[in-house]
C-alpha cells in the first residue's frame, strides 16, 4: 500500500469564519476509532455545531458529527461522541488560560487527512456582534466589487 502525501480536506466549518474573530489556530491530532477513520474517509463529517473544551487537563471536541459507518457491526461508534485531541501540553494550557476570558471560545475550522492521518485545524476566537458581522460582509463584497472593475478595465484595454 502507498502511502499518503499532502493534505485531503474532509469537512470545513465556514460558519465559524462568519461568526467568529480568528486569534490563533491550531492544528491536532485526533483519538479516533477504526469505524470513525473509515467514515471519513468516506469524506463524511460536518463541524457545523463543533467547539473544544479543556477538561481535567485534555482538550476534546464536542458535538462533530461523524456518521456511522455504513458497513460497520456492533462495534460501530455513535455520530456525536466527544473525541479528545491531541495537542502539547504548553498548547493545552495556553488555550485553556485563553478560552477562560470573556467571550473567547475554541471552535473547529477544519478536518482533513494530513500524510494519512486525521487531524482537526481549531482556532481560538472571539465571538463576533452583529455590526462587526455586516462590516465584514460590506468589505467583502466591496472588495468583490473592485475586482470586478479592476478586471472589466483590463478586459477594454485588450479589446
Amino acid at each position: 500500500m502507498a502511502k499518503e502525501k499532502g493534505r485531503k480536506l474532509i469537512a470545513q466549518n465556514k460558519k465559524a469564519r462568519h461568526d467568529y474573530l480568528i486569534i490563533d489556530t491550531y492544528e491536532c491530532g485526533l483519538v479516533l476509532t477504526g469505524t470513525e477513520v473509515k467514515s471519513l474517509r468516506q469524506g463524511r463529517a460536518s463541524l457545523a455545531d463543533g467547539f473544544v473544551q479543556i477538561d481535567g487537563g485534555e482538550a476534546w471536541l464536542h458535538n462533530v458529527h461523524v456518521p456511522e459507518y455504513s458497513q460497520g457491526t456492533w462495534t460501530n461508534h455513535s455520530a456525536r461522541r466527544r473525541r479528545k485531541l491531541l495537542l502539547h501540553r504548553e498548547e493545552i494550557d495556553k488555550l485553556e488560560s485563553k478560552s477562560q476570558e470573556t467571550g473567547h471560545t475554541i471552535v473547529p475550522l477544519a478536518l482533513y487527512f494530513k500524510d494519512g492521518r486525521a487531524k482537526v485545524e481549531i482556532a481560538l476566537a472571539k465571538g463576533k456582534k452583529e455590526y462587526d458581522k455586516r462590516q465584514t460582509l460590506r468589505e467583502k463584497q466591496d472588495r468583490r466589487e473592485t475586482d470586478r472593475a479592476i478586471s472589466a478595465a483590463r478586459r477594454k484595454q485588450r479589446a
